[in-house]
């Protein structure tokens, strides 16, 4: 996996939440408290979340082959889906029972000092986490805001990070108040009530994660700056005249495929034509290192063929257009 798909900011939630989900299991076993068990699943979660990330950055890297020829950069795409829809779904269905659970039937809790002093040291650690996973976004998010960045990163990764972190330290947070009330008032049902909305918190947060990691499966474009930047480089030479349409697609975060009908000027040869195809090729690439599959189409540009509109079985989705936002 490259820098930018965060592998250090994985690694750090991994660790803190391996550490996390054995303390909190801990203090589930002496006190008893619901939250503290939900909490110990959510952790437990997390750590499978970070793992998935790790396996499906791994298995991105492997060449392509004939049966997959361009390659297997979309595998990360596919593990951060996991993630949203199993991990995160399966860790809030289980904390919405077990808050029910607990409100149906409620206890006192034991040991009380067990679930807030491990509520405490998970908190801290979190934070270090977070702080590790905003450092790392920061580099790559540059004058966006934080929703544009996790809305339009084309690296799974770190958006998923940073919304586990977050949503692990606001969990911690519900954890701590449903404790505290149980205790304050003596009655178990403020446990359950904060559990179930831990598991609300979790099924939020998948819901965000599959929305916008099934956008990045179904294929998108390339970024508005990133498409000008390719348009510029293709008609920097002297023997393309323009360009008569343009896709692109990310089969991976750093995998860019590039296919366009350029217009060519009509009285150059077949070696001149060739020859500014390889040069438009190199100026892409130099320009968007991470378009690396790129599939130019020479064509002589004609006003009346273009007046007739977007020829859509020629053309599959009509002209070009600036990609969407999502």
């Amino acid at each position: 996996m490259s820098a930018s798909g965060g592998t250090k900011a994985i690694v750090a939630a991994l660790l803190a939440n391996l550490s996390i989900a054995v303390a909190k299991f801990v203090a589930f076993v002496f006190s008893g408290s619901s939250s503290m068990l939900a909490e110990s699943v959510h952790s437990l979660a997390d750590s499978g979340n970070q793992g998935l990330l790790l396996l499906g950055g791994k298995r991105a890297q492997r060449a392509a082959t004939p049966q997959h020829p361009f390659g297997f950069g979309r595998e990360r795409y596919i593990y951060a889906f996991l993630v949203s829809i199993v991990l995160f779904s399966v860790g809030g269905m289980f904390a919405l029972y077990e808050g029910y659970e607990k409100i149906r039937h409620p206890h006192e809790l034991e040991h009380w000092y067990w679930p807030v002093g491990v509520l405490v040291f998970a908190i801290i650690a979190e934070s270090f986490s977070f702080r590790t996973a905003i450092k790392e976004s920061n580099t790559l998010r540059g004058k966006k805001s934080w929703k544009e960045f996790v809305r339009h990163a084309k690296a799974p990764e770190l958006p998923v990070v940073l919304l586990e972190d977050l949503g692990a330290l606001v969990g911690l947070v519900l954890a701590l108040g449903g404790v505290g009330l149980a205790l304050l008032t003596g009655d178990g049902v403020w446990d359950g009530i904060g559990t179930l909305c831990i598991g609300i918190l979790l099924i939020l947060i998948a819901l965000v994660l599959a929305a916008e990691t099934k956008s990045l499966l179904l294929g998108e474009a390339a970024g508005i700056e990133t498409v000008q930047q390719i348009e510029a480089a293709i008609v920097a030479g002297d023997t393309v005249t323009g360009i008569i349409h343009m896709r692109t697609l990310h089969l991976g975060p750093e995998e860019l495929l590039v296919a366009a009908k350029i217009s060519v000027r009509h009285d150059g040869t077949a070696t001149e034509i060739a020859s500014a195809i390889d040069a438009a090729e190199a100026r892409i690439r130099e320009a968007v290192p991470i378009a690396r599959v790129i599939y130019l189409e020479p064509d002589i540009y004609s006003a009346a063929e273009a007046a007739k509109g977007p020829d859509r079985e020629a053309t599959p989705g009509g002209p070009a257009s600036p990609p969407a936002a999502h």
